[in-house]
């Protein structure tokens, strides 16, 4: 009887080992889990602000808008209620959740949509108008990508610079608590001079 089991639990056990490798392979293939860690913490931009920023930017509704790091949407919203194609990107699944309420209480879902996206690594050659409210570093960070934008593509960001790069325009903004700073380049991004 012994014998008769033999070459079954042989090709059973050899199975088992198959599978063991082809799970073991599997598993060390995948991609790490996306980020969803943000960089920053979510600090609301006033509307007072947003408006300044959206009327610097010179938006239209022939613009297509990208939010980067867009929180609860609401630069996202505005930016559907003045008629331009808006969007909005968050590693944050939160924030996400808040900017898709927001957008439908406001009914602009078919000009605005949010996605969960690393911005660093993010194409945004399709906008004409990108609004940020990033720490400078990471404003600087994002150059490479910036500069990948059509001639005439509008940058603003709400109370931070972006070191290397000279702005076209600084407005300041008072807002509910204190004054804002809002920065405007416009694309091709010119390089401030360094002293020699």
């Amino acid at each position: 009887m012994r014998k008769l089991l033999q070459p079954y639990v042989l090709a059973g056990l050899a199975g088992l080992f198959c599978c063991g490798l082809v799970f073991a392979q599997a598993t060390a293939t995948q991609k790490a889990p996306a980020k969803t860690k943000p960089d920053v913490i979510f600090v609301p931009t006033p509307e007072v602000v947003v408006d300044e920023m959206l009327q610097l930017a010179e938006l239209t509704d022939k613009d297509v808008h990208y939010d980067l790091g867009c929180g609860d949407g609401r630069i996202v919203v505005a930016a559907a209620k003045r008629g331009a194609k808006s969007r909005g990107f968050d590693i944050d699944p939160k924030r996400l959740r808040e900017s898709q309420a927001n957008i439908a209480k406001n009914n602009v879902g078919d000009l605005a949509k949010v996605s969960q996206a690393d911005i660093f690594t993010l194409d945004l050659s399709g906008a004409s108008v990108v609004t940020l409210y990033l720490l400078p570093s990471l404003n600087v960070k994002l150059i490479p990508q910036l500069e990948k934008l059509k001639p005439g593509s509008r940058i603003v960001s709400h109370d931070f610079d972006m070191k290397g790069i000279k702005p076209e325009k600084v407005v300041k903004v008072q807002g509910p608590t204190r004054e804002h700073t809002v920065y405007l380049w416009r694309t091709p991004l010119q390089k401030e001079e360094k002293d020699n």
